[in-house]
């Protein structure tokens, strides 16, 4: 009783008023980690205290699927002779004693009748951003804007990532060694350089105080087992129970009697190693750990190099065992995972809150995509919120590098936009939810830019990834491509096919006018009135034709178009074919860096710079508003993923979400049935739903035989059906 007062002077909000004072004893009816009342004595009385859980949240908790600590403050309950309902209004009557009950009521919620893990967890991580190189300033600065703007919005843990131990200065890197900070017993402690608060033995302590003070919980990343500058200085190991070194048969065990070598991480060599968990040494120094961070008040450890392709299950299992034991609520992490199946994850799952099961996941469409394959596993092998530590389990899909980042590895801070376009951004967040991965946003928080905020707390997006049922892929749907659409109308004469190789395919995309790609088109007749623009490729295929559009000028259609006549003299509509209703475009009127290189797509013609281009001496073909040029790039067919995907589920009110997903290099058609969706829900009458679509907002009204969209490259489309 005695080690839980302490605990809740040490975190819990201030005592109401004290009034007078008696002895009490205090005992818990149940199971310590799901009390369900509280038994006091108040001298010769005796005093019932039921504990009970949450009642219904508001609307807008419920929404967001977070209820806030003074709600449970206000919900405790119990009776004593003529009985009282809040501890806070009759702390006057019981005083001292019902200050000791008011404090074990948010404790018994905050502590230990929780559900670990219920929803998928939300927060902010440091790694994008800031690699390793945050500081404590850096960190509380993005802590309180998480707090101010995301908070509201289920966003409630804030991470710092790894090797927040390690020293910043020349020489040291993510696999640098000897610029690590360790205590007396071998533990990695907070680099004083750039966490002040830690000094004097403080660790995280007073960080953790700072952003429970904001309404948020804390948490870090810590590496497999034991670093391997503690096994080259042979710290003793702690033991906990006795605050001295461990002792078994009459030794003293050090580092280097639990650390194996041959067991380094792999990415992370001359870091860290596992321990022995077969020895009571190994297992004391993992305990000491795990204690040490309760003690600093942590709510969330990103353990990382035990899972996927650097699986320790002996560890994870250890940790986790750890974890049940201590008197506060520890979410627990792991990551990456590499290489993760559903299989591998049967034995994780259980023992943890979320787990990854990809490796990094930077912002760059290929990493984005790898995404769809393991989360359709995942999602069909039933992993999706099952059992968990205490609570659930979460497969995780990684953060979100959206907003102001750094680059993997790097020892500098946030410099750089995310890479990803707004299509692909929308798709990552859209697959996310649909899965309902944990979302941890990655973008610095002092640069949140109003399009990236929108999407993070979009709002029908959080309704999906924390309440949403019956998650999983839809296959059944058609998809067709817009070269394909047009090749296939009667009406429509395709003259000089560009076929290519079948391990070969051209890219149509947008680059620097300065680029090689960018040059080698050509103006050739096919007939006294139909010309085209072609581009000349070197296939390994002799047979190999060159890449053509269709050629017409801009077309002004009434008198009030003759303003343009000079403006767009002698620039070009192009076609993918010899119909004219559908011209070539930039999708973006922006210039592009000479790095830069932006996907085209066709869409109906109109007087739009984005529209016109212009054939050049030099073989480039230029569009008049951007100054970029058309540029084809040969790739191998199978290169990079590609096709299209759908995700379905069931929400909290009855209406079904429906997602398509265009993997594609250019725009694409996707489809699917009634009779289709039947499938999936054979319980739901589609026949009589009406359907919307969230990101274009537009009203596809009721339902009859078939939904179609067209999706932009690399892009999505998210439909709410509200079915009667």
């Amino acid at each position: 009783m005695a080690e839980l007062s302490k605990s809740l002077q040490s975190h819990l909000p201030p005592s109401p008023p004290q009034t007078t004072t008696s002895s009490s004893r205090i005992s818990l009816s149940n199971q310590i980690h799901n009390p369900s009342s509280l038994s006091c004595q108040f001298g010769g009385s005796t005093m019932l205290i039921k504990l009970r859980g949450f009642e219904n949240g508001d609307d807008d908790d419920d929404k967001i699927g977070r209820r806030s600590t003074m709600g449970m403050v206000r919900r405790c309950s119990g009776c004593v002779g003529g009985g009282f309902t809040d501890f806070r209004m009759t702390t006057g009557f019981f005083g001292q004693d019902c200050n000791v009950l008011y404090h074990i009521c948010i404790f018994n919620f905050r502590v230990l009748s929780e559900t670990r893990a219920s929803l998928p967890p939300r927060g902010w991580n440091s790694y994008d951003s800031f690699c390793w190189t945050i500081s404590e300033e850096e960190f509380l600065q993005n802590a309180q804007l998480v707090s101010q703007k995301l908070h509201s919005h289920g966003y409630e843990y804030a991470v710092v990532d790894y090797l927040w131990y390690r020293k910043l200065v020349p020489g040291a890197y993510v696999d640098s060694l000897g610029y690590d900070v360790i205590d007396e017993w071998g533990r990695m402690i907070p680099d004083s350089g750039r966490w002040p608060s830690s000094k004097g033995g403080k660790g995280f302590s007073e960080v953790a105080k700072k952003v429970h003070d904001m309404g948020l919980k804390f948490g870090f990343h810590v590496m497999r087992g034991i670093s391997t500058q503690a096994v080259n200085a042979n710290t003793p190991i702690l033991d906990v129970t006795t605050g001295k070194a461990y002792v078994e048969s009459g030794k003293i065990w050090h580092a280097k009697d639990i650390g194996i070598k041959e067991r380094a991480c792999g990415w992370m060599k001359n870091g860290f190693m596992s321990v022995n968990t077969t020895l009571g040494a190994g297992r004391a120094f993992l305990r000491s750990l795990y204690h040490q961070y309760a003690e600093w008040d942590v709510d969330f450890v990103k353990h990382d190099c035990v899972f996927g392709e650097d699986l320790q299950l002996d560890e994870i299992t250890v940790v986790s065992g750890v974890l049940k034991e201590l008197n506060r609520t520890i979410l627990y992490s792991l990551s990456p995972g590499t290489s993760a199946t559903p299989a591998m994850a049967k034995q994780v799952a259980p023992l943890v809150n979320m787990y990854r099961v990809t490796g990094d996941d930077w912002d760059t469409w290929g990493d984005v995509a790898t995404h769809f394959d393991v989360s359709r596993d995942f999602a069909a092998a039933s992993m999706i919120g099952g059992k968990g530590l205490l609570g659930n389990s979460w497969p995780d899909l990684d953060m979100l590098p959206l907003g102001w980042l750094t680059d993997a590895g790097a020892n500098v801070g946030p410099h750089r936009n995310s890479s990803l376009s707004p299509d692909e951004q929308k798709t990552q967040m859209t697959l996310w939810s649909m899965a309902r991965s944990p979302l941890m946003f990655g973008g610095d928080m002092r640069k949140l830019d109003d399009t990236t905020y929108g999407l993070i707390t979009n709002p029908i997006l959080l309704e999906i990834n924390s309440f949403s049922s019956n998650n999983k892929e839809f296959p059944y749907i058609t998809s067709t491509n817009e070269f394909q659409l047009l090749e296939q109308d009667p009406k429509i004469q395709i003259r000089g096919p560009h076929k290519v190789r079948a391990s070969e395919k051209l890219v149509v995309g947008l680059s620097s006018c300065h680029v090689p790609e960018a040059k080698g088109w050509f103006s050739r007749m096919l007939d006294s009135n139909l010309e085209q623009i072609c581009w000349r490729w070197r296939s390994r295929s002799k047979k190999a034709e060159p890449f053509c559009l269709y050629k017409t000028e801009a077309f002004l259609q009434s008198d009030e178009d003759v303003e343009y006549s000079e403006k767009y003299r002698g620039k070009l509509h192009l076609h993918a074919s010899n119909r004219e209703g559908f011209c070539f475009d930039t999708s973006s009127k922006r210039k592009l860096t000479s790095k830069e290189r932006k996907r085209a797509s066709f869409s109906p013609c109109r007087l739009d710079a984005n529209q016109m281009w212009e054939l050049n001496n030099n073989g480039t073909l230029m569009n008049s508003y951007s100054g970029s040029c058309a540029s084809i790039k040969v790739m191998k067919a199978n290169a990079g993923p590609g096709g299209v995907r759908s995700w379905i589920a069931t929400g909290k009110k009855g209406e079904v979400y429906l997602a398509y997903f265009n993997l594609n290099p250019t725009r694409t058609v996707i489809s699917t049935t009634v009779s289709s969706l039947s499938k999936a829900f054979p319980t739901i009458n589609f026949g009589s739903c009406s359907c919307k679509e969230v990101w274009s907002g537009k009203d596809y009204g009721s339902l009859r035989h078939s939904l179609s969209a067209s999706v932009d490259s690399h892009g999505s489309a998210l439909f709410i059906l509200t079915c009667t």
